[in-house]
């Protein structure tokens, strides 16, 4: 679910009604506050999870679903496409969410539907509907999800560690790139990030980037600016193989990287909040 759904609530007072009927009481939670995940233990008795499925094969114009309970409105299902990918820097009313990579869909979405699962065309869930974009306070047609993938890299920390450890490169960026310096090495238009110093010991010391080299590319997403190429290095799963494409003296350069993290920097949260200890 989405933390700003649960934050500040006391844990044996979050409630989960199924289509069937059923309730039941979260017995601990995990939040994680830069990508507005959150994840509830319940009881052992309860129905079989639903399936996941893989976000980073969804496509724009996948056909999807939103599963929720907008405006009271239990177990509403509306459907839609996914309208676009990547979305960041985005104002979602929403405070400290950092790190944003978000599916736009236009199913409907609501009031209600934040932390509902969206579901692919074979049952699978692919994200979770996390913000609308709205004049109105109601669906517009621009809905934001959590791509799963993402999700479950940082439930699973959550649960494991009680705190979330982002990834790490071990880059600084030149503050000087900008629009004169890309056309000065044969860029059409300013994009990327250009690496003005490498940290020694990081991931990047033991990979073969230099300093100087613009960063295209990260895991198959072409980079726009700096802040860009933070948020998608804050998203990568731990130990996860990631291919680069830099520019060289103007020449493309591939290089691959196992990403992990610098000591001590894992982001402690509050959690797990039982419910016995939460108890009024």
């Amino acid at each position: 679910t989405n933390r700003h759904v649960i934050k500040n609530a006391p844990v044996d007072q979050i409630k989960l009604r199924l289509a069937d009927g059923r309730v039941f009481y979260a017995q601990a939670a995990w939040e994680d506050r830069g990508t507005d995940v959150a994840v509830l233990k319940l009881p052992t008795d309860t129905p079989v999870a639903a399936r996941l499925g893989n976000s980073d094969a969804v496509e724009v114009g996948d056909l999807v679903l939103a599963v929720g309970s907008p405006f009271g409105l239990s177990h509403s299902i509306t459907m839609g496409i996914i309208s676009a990918k990547g979305r960041r820097d985005l104002k979602l009313g929403v405070e400290g969410v950092q790190y944003q990579n978000f599916f736009q869909t236009d199913a409907a979405i609501n009031p209600g539907n934040s932390g509902g699962p969206l579901v692919n065309i074979r049952g699978e869930v692919i994200g979770v509907n996390t913000a609308i974009a709205s004049n109105s306070g109601g669906n517009d047609g621009i809905g934001f999800s959590i791509p799963i993938n993402i999700a479950i890299d940082i439930a699973r920390q959550l649960v494991t560690t009680g705190s979330v450890t982002r990834a790490f490169l071990g880059v600084r960026l030149d503050s000087q790139y900008d629009e004169s310096a890309a056309r000065r090495e044969g860029l059409p238009r300013y994009m990327g990030a250009r690496i003005s110093s490498i940290e020694p010991g990081s991931v990047a010391s033991r990979s073969e980037l230099r300093v100087g080299d613009i960063i295209l590319r990260y895991d198959g997403v072409t980079i726009e600016d700096d802040k860009h190429l933070v948020n998608q290095v804050k998203l990568t799963p731990l130990g996860k193989r990631v291919e680069i494409m830099v520019l060289r003296n103007r020449k493309p350069v591939r290089v691959e990287v196992q990403m992990g993290t610098p000591r001590n920097t894992a982001e402690t949260v509050a959690s797990p909040r039982p419910a016995t200890e939460m108890a009024p």
